[in-house]
């Protein structure tokens, strides 16, 4: 925390001169200074209240004070490497594999990223009171060199820091699935996400189409979206017929010689356009894959935990037979702490372990972090949140469905717990996007204090991934803004088609 708080502008024009203009701000034109966060609130250096409707990663809430206080009393005893025999790291481990199907049984713990300069433990989304002083102080500490760019931190060390985490969980997940199967290639779906290191770079669409394209070793399937893809809802069976479309990439990749080393997906794809694949999807997906000689990766970083409502996990949408080979964790297992994880088979893990090759993270699996990862388990089952995403996602997807059949533009609302999205069109027969409308949506919603944004390849879809203590009251309220905006919009904007037509 800042000893010396200043005004927005301030820590404004700091942010601007320190930091790397791709680290970009939500609201850009006019930033929100957040200085508090409890439970789904955030607070701004004035004191306003916003609900926030966006942050899977304060999971059980901004500072859960059960969280705080075993991160806390663990500082004040031991943080260290686990090299050392320690409870935390085996309890923890024992707690996540109760929660998981019985083959996935070995850990891997991580920090939830490598690839940075520094680290500041803030959601840098938004403007953070402490981090313009981290890196106000920071230049001091470094010799003054001349405008050489450095191969991680480009510019100069006095004028540009760049601050990441996330991805290495990932990461591990690829050199797992490779060391395992003795192959090299990937397939995705497009638009998919999976990490900014080079490595998830090379197999995030959503990312690569802006740098440098898709690698030989990279395959793309089609996203299984039966609202704007190639099998929608009136197909008789999504689910084969977009598993059939991974079976012609496999197979187009066999022609040319390539092997399969896995497949990657979020289990709920949300930079994609927070997408429910068809049930039966993975599973089928799954079978290709394995006979190609690959395996399948779920990513549960943005949507497990419980934030699905009726599993714990979102790939267990997909059926009680159906079971990854590797399942990569991350964001809301620490609730902000900087923890990630990889459950796999024993039968990876060998494969892995037959390398001589150690494995080793400084901070993953550290007693804090552990002792975090405990707390928000705890906080999970005490207050009873899985059940409460459930009961109060269906409550918000049938308020939504009713402000469907009001506003044309609300062209689909899908979803499942707390992981929604509400998608824009411009035109009900062609189903374009509303791009513009839902980025004026969002803006106009965070003058009425809630904060939400947009995802999806036309950048239209609202989504919904709040802190899972988010309310019924919430959802009125939110569901209620939402409807007096476009019911202004209706009257005044009048900017597409969908926004002119009469009820």
């Amino acid at each position: 925390m800042a000893t010396d708080p200043r005004g927005k502008a301030a820590t404004l024009a700091l942010r601007r001169r320190l930091l790397s203009n791709s680290c970009r701000l939500f609201f850009p034109e006019d930033p929100i200074k957040i200085v508090r966060g409890q439970g789904q609130y955030m607070y701004d250096e004035q004191g306003a209240e916003y609900i926030d409707c966006i942050n899977n990663v304060a999971h059980v809430g901004h500072c859960h004070p059960l969280v705080v206080q075993a991160a806390h009393e663990q500082n004040q005893v031991l943080n260290t490497n686990s090299r050392y025999l320690h409870d935390n790291i085996v309890d923890y481990a024992q707690r996540l594999s109760e929660t998981l199907p019985e083959k996935l049984c070995v850990f891997y713990f991580l920090n939830s990223g490598k690839e940075r300069v520094v680290f500041a433990n803030t959601w840098c989304g938004t403007m953070a009171l402490a981090l313009p002083d981290i890196l106000r102080h920071l230049p001091q500490t470094f010799p003054r060199r001349p405008a050489v760019p450095h191969p991680i931190c480009p510019g100069k060390w006095q004028h540009r820091l760049r601050l990441c985490s996330r991805s290495e969980a990932n990461d591990l997940a690829l050199r797992l699935a490779r060391q395992y199967t003795g192959h090299w290639d990937v397939v995705v779906l497009d638009h998919a996400y999976h990490g900014h290191l080079s490595s998830l770079i090379d197999i995030s669409p959503y990312k690569f189409r802006d740098l440098d394209g898709q690698k030989e070793w990279v395959h793309v399937a089609p996203l299984p979206d039966t609202y704007r893809g190639p099998y929608r809802e009136d197909h008789p069976n999504p689910a084969v017929a977009y598993a059939s479309e991974v079976k012609r990439v496999v197979g187009s990749a066999q022609e040319k010689g390539r092997k399969i080393a896995a497949f990657f997906a979020e289990s709920l794809p949300s930079v994609g356009g927070q997408i429910i694949p068809p049930a039966g999807y993975f599973p089928e997906v799954a079978g290709h894959i394995r006979r190609a000689g690959g395996v399948f990766v779920a990513d549960e970083i943005q949507v497990g935990f419980g934030r699905v409502g009726k599993h714990f996990w979102a790939f267990q949408l997909q059926g009680e037979d159906f079971v990854p080979d590797i399942v990569t964790m991350g964001k809301s297992i620490g609730n902000g702490h900087p923890v990630a994880c990889v459950a796999t088979t024993q039968a990876v893990a060998r494969a892995f372990e037959a390398t001589g090759v150690e494995y080793f993270n400084t901070f993953g699996g550290s007693p804090v972090s552990c002792a975090v990862g405990l707390a928000v388990l705890d906080v999970l089952e005490k207050e009873q949140l899985q059940a409460h995403a459930a009961s109060v996602g269906s409550f918000l997807m049938e308020l939504l469905g009713q402000q469907k059949a009001k506003h044309p533009i609300l062209g689909d609302i899908r979803g499942v717990g707390l992981f929604i999205g509400v998608d824009l069109i411009k035109d009900e027969a062609t189903r374009m996007p509303a791009t513009e409308e839902a980025d004026y949506v969002v803006s106009r919603l965070k003058e009425n204090y809630i904060l939400l944004s947009t995802d999806g390849p036309g950048r239209n879809v609202l989504k919904f991934k709040p802190p899972m203590c988010f309310s019924l009251d919430n959802a009125q309220h939110v569901v209620a803004k939402l409807d007096a905006i476009l019911t202004d919009m209706e009257e005044k904007v009048r900017s597409c088609e969908t926004l002119r037509l009469q009820p």
